[in-house]
């Protein structure tokens, strides 16, 4: 099981696999089960954002355990908590927010430095 952070920008944290574009995130989701999921909004000039992201993980049912939507977009952010939260996934946990510090440590405390 992984954990991955999808941003364009900012940097991956220990304990996470960096996905750096929406094509990228919907592969790592598509190909493994993931933990936890940290997603941003924007992610380039033209290209496909966040929202993209939740629209295929909505489209394809395999959800992570954990989404948190740390993006600085207040809209994006707002429309990515409220498509997840529409589509009631059982068992996922959706966080209007970034990781707090207790999820960042146990993230960074299990990784083997192979992800």
């Amino acid at each position: 099981m992984i954990n991955v952070y999808l941003d364009d920008m900012r940097p991956c944290p220990r304990g996470f696999v960096a996905a750096r574009s929406a094509e990228e995130c919907l592969l790592l989701l598509s190909a493994n089960e993931v933990n936890v999921l940290s997603l941003d909004f924007e992610l380039g000039f033209r290209e496909p954002n966040g929202l993209a992201v939740v629209q295929g993980i909505i489209a394809s049912g395999k959800y992570p355990k954990q989404v948190y939507v740390h993006s600085s977009s207040l809209m994006g952010r707002a429309q990515m908590v409220s498509d997840l939260r529409a589509a009631n996934p059982q068992g996922v946990t959706i966080h209007d927010g970034p990781m707090p510090a207790a999820v960042l440590e146990a993230a960074a405390a299990k990784d083997t430095g192979h992800a």
